[in-house]
Parts: C-alpha cells; sequence; structure tokens
C-alpha cells in the first residue's frame, strides 16, 4: 500500500535528484521531468470519438416522376416493328414453305432467293439445317441467314441476304467453329456399323475406323462377337449446334485375343504428312491392304480346289471375296496399272504393278473405273473398278491375286512391310501426343458400361 511516508520518502529521493550534487545532473533530471508532465497532461486532455449511437438521423424522400404505360406503349407503337424467327428445315420443304414458316411474306424476297447465284444455295439446305429471318410488321423481309457446305471436306460458309434501300444483297461469310474432342467406346453384337449406331458415333468416323485397322482386320469376316473398341476423334460445332465430325485422333480395336492401336501425328503446320501409327512411333501404313473390299467374306481361299465349271482339281492362285454386283474394289497398295482389260478366264481385269518385284490382279470386274488404263498411278484404297461376274464365273466376286516375282502367293498370310518409321526428332513431339491418347483409353475402359463420353 502506497502511504504517505512511502511517498516523502520518494519525494525526498527525487528532490536529492533534483538538485543532485552537479549542474549536469540536475539539467538531465529536469528535461525527464518535464517530458513526463507533458505526456501525461496530453493524454489527459485528448478528445475521444462520438459514439455512433449517438449521432442525429436525418431522412431525406424526394418523389420521382414515373412514364405513364400508356406513354410508353404509344411510343413503342410508334416505332417500326421486327420480328426474329428461326426454323429448320424439314424433309420435302420447298421455299414458299420454309418462308411461310419463318413468318416471310415477301414475292420479292423469293423471287431474289430463286434467281441470285449465292442466294439459291438456301434451297439446297438438307433437312435439320436451321434458317434465321427477321421481318417487320407486313411480312417484308429485312434479312435471312443459314450455314451451308458444298460436300464432305468443303469448308462451311454463312449465306446471308439483307435489305439495303430498296434491293435485296446476298453474300458468303466464312464459319467460325469451335473445335471438341470427343471419345466413345463400343461392343460389337452384331457388325462394326451397328456398334457404332449404338454408341452414337458418326457414320464417317466408324468409316475411318474401317480405314485405320483395314491392314489387320477384314471388318467382313474378322469381327466376333464381344470385340471391343475405343476412339477419339474431332467434332465441329457452331454456335453451340454440332455441324460434323472431323478426323480420327486414335483408335483401339480388341479383335478376339489381339488388340491394335492407332493414333494420329502430324508434323505442326503440315496437315499433308500426318499419318496412324502405333503407340511405339510405327508406321501403320502399310504397303498392302488385306482385303480389296471394304465388306464381304471370303468364298474361296489360296489352295487346291476343284474348279466350279471345268470340274477339275487345280491350284486357286489367289483369293475370292462374294459380294454383290457394283461393290467398290480398292487398289491394295500404290502403283501404276499394268494392264486393265479382258483376258480369258479373268474377265474383266485389271492388274497393278508395284515398286520391285510385287504385283496384285482384280478379276471378274463388272466395270472399271474411270481412267483406268495402262500407266496410270493409282493409290492404295483408291477405286479402281466394281465387282461383277465376268470371265469363269459361276456369281459375282473378286479374285484377287498377290504376286511376287509374278508368282502367286497367299495375300493372306503374306509378310507386308510397313512404311518408314518417325525420325529421332519426330519421336519427342510423337510421345507426347500417344501419351495424351493412351490416358484418353485408359479412361475409356468401364468395368460395367460398354459406353462413355468426354469431350473437351
Amino acid at each position: 500500500m502506497f502511504t504517505l511516508n512511502k511517498f516523502l520518502s520518494a519525494s525526498s529521493r527525487y528532490k536529492s535528484l533534483l538538485l543532485g550534487s552537479s549542474r549536469k545532473t540536475r539539467v538531465i533530471s529536469g528535461s525527464a521531468l518535464v517530458l513526463a508532465v507533458c505526456a501525461f497532461g496530453a493524454a489527459g486532455v485528448a478528445p475521444m470519438a462520438p459514439d455512433a449511437d449517438d449521432l442525429p438521423i436525418k431522412s431525406i424522400t424526394q418523389e420521382l416522376a414515373l412514364p405513364h404505360l400508356a406513354e410508353q406503349i404509344a411510343a413503342l407503337e410508334a416505332k417500326p416493328q421486327n420480328y426474329i424467327s428461326e426454323e429448320r428445315v424439314r424433309s420435302g420443304d420447298t421455299l414458299a414453305t420454309l418462308l411461310d414458316r419463318l413468318g416471310v411474306d415477301d414475292n420479292e424476297a423469293a423471287a431474289f432467293i430463286k434467281s441470285d447465284p449465292i442466294a439459291r444455295s438456301v434451297m439446297q439446305l438438307k433437312a435439320g439445317k436451321r434458317v434465321q429471318a427477321q421481318t417487320d410488321a407486313n411480312g417484308e423481309l429485312n434479312w435471312l441467314s443459314s450455314t451451308v457446305s458444298g460436300g464432305r471436306n468443303e469448308a462451311l460458309t454463312n449465306i446471308v441476304i439483307t435489305r439495303e434501300g430498296n434491293r435485296l444483297k446476298a453474300a458468303e461469310m466464312p464459319v467460325a467453329m469451335e473445335k471438341r474432342i470427343e471419345m466413345r467406346s463400343g461392343t460389337i453384337r452384331s457388325s462394326l456399323f451397328a456398334a457404332t449406331d449404338a454408341a452414337q458415333i458418326p457414320d464417317n468416323i466408324a468409316s475411318q475406323i474401317v480405314d485405320m485397322f483395314s491392314t489387320n482386320i477384314d471388318f467382313g469376316s474378322d469381327l466376333r462377337r464381344g470385340d471391343r473398341f475405343n476412339v477419339v476423334y474431332e467434332t465441329f460445332w457452331q454456335n453451340g449446334e454440332y455441324v460434323h465430325a472431323g478426323r480420327v485422333l486414335a483408335g483401339e480395336f480388341m479383335n478376339g485375343p489381339a488388340t491394335y492401336q492407332s493414333v494420329w501425328f502430324e508434323e505442326p503446320g503440315n496437315t499433308q504428312s500426318g499419318g496412324y501409327y502405333s503407340f511405339d512411333g510405327k508406321s501403320l501404313k502399310k504397303a498392302f491392304l488385306k482385303s480389296p473390299l471394304e465388306f464381304s467374306r471370303i468364298s474361296s481361299g489360296f489352295s487346291l480346289r476343284k474348279h466350279p465349271i471345268s470340274g477339275k482339281w487345280k491350284a486357286h492362285k489367289g483369293v475370292d471375296f462374294a459380294a454383290a454386283t457394283g461393290t467398290a474394289i480398292r487398289a491394295s497398295g500404290d502403283g501404276v496399272i499394268d494392264f486393265a482389260g479382258k483376258q480369258g478366264g479373268y474377265g474383266n481385269v485389271v492388274v497393278i504393278k508395284h515398286w520391285s518385284k510385287y504385283s496384285t490382279a482384280y478379276a471378274h470386274m463388272s466395270r472399271f473405273a474411270a481412267n483406268m488404263r495402262k500407266g496410270t498411278k493409282v493409290s492404295q484404297g483408291q477405286v479402281i473398278g466394281y465387282v461383277g461376274t465376268t470371265g469363269w464365273s459361276t456369281g459375282p466376286h473378286l479374285h484377287y491375286e498377290f504376286r511376287v516375282n509374278n508368282e502367286a502367293r497367299d495375300p493372306m498370310s503374306v509378310d507386308i512391310p510397313n512404311a518408314a518409321p518417325l525420325t529421332a526428332a519426330q519421336m519427342q513431339r510423337f510421345r507426347n501426343v500417344a501419351g495424351d491418347m493412351s490416358h484418353r483409353f485408359a479412361l475409356l475402359v468401364p468395368e460395367n458400361s460398354n459406353t462413355r463420353l468426354a469431350a473437351k
């Protein structure tokens, strides 16, 4: 407890300190005392901020003049009204029925669309295509727009018809499309196309799957119930609407005990040098296709047989593929036409000379493809003729021979070399692409489901 005696004792000590034995000591002590007094005094007189709860509250009210609803309606009615409509082309549509559903009542516009070389493309739209139009209150056309395509590999364009003053004008504009990456898988129950339909895979993607694996799988005879496949491919969209499918980027096919994989690889900026490769970088383009027909069955193999016409036993130096008359026949490899014409029991036959010692023959054709004459260059997969039953034949089929030094070999068992592999520099870029596709395939291995979908 702070007593009086203690206070007096402390005062005595501070007094002796202030009076000190020397002038220096007294000056220092006095300065310290003055600073302390100022500090405590400032703290004592500092004002405190007012409490917010004690501040006065003042309300301000102002009336705003709102426009009358009748005035707004009158203003809108005074302006010209335009209407935008969108319709999809229906099967059997004519220009008149399409314009009628769009609310277009404009004879001048109908006549313009029929006569203008650009605008008349609107009359060639396929079912399902979207068409948009803007009209005024009387049905006069202000503008009309739709997307058209000249073909599978041609770029899409927007056809836009606009009214400029008293004239109509049509113009073509490029289409800005979004590219997506789709992944799907399926299981063979009856046929490849039935499986791709069930997996909602476009038909042109299914055809590419056939082309990718046709050197290893005969899709007419090698498929088994339960075979599985995975595929990664491009799709193109415009304004959120599907337009068309692009290229297959990677594929995997489990055919019985064998698994075949391929990935598309091309040099950056050079779309003409691309090709399909296995995941170790080896080219999958073999010198010859396993079958010159996309879908068929072998009716007679490479063996000794009893000839169906002469009845004599003799070597059958080729393979017969049964198919309907008119089925397209493809060149099994790159080469030059060595013979195209009639030749005894072969009927209409084409002989292709490949590099070095290889040649192939295609017999019993119903007719030849255009420009099939001696010296014509052909590429692998090119159509050279059509299945028939000319020559010594009892029914429509293709007799196919594979020759080495003009000696017939069994095309189903002969060892065919692949194309050149990737260089060391290309392999580094290829590994990045293959790694991404390998990861996607891993996502498409469901335990209890046959189909999965993902998009990027």
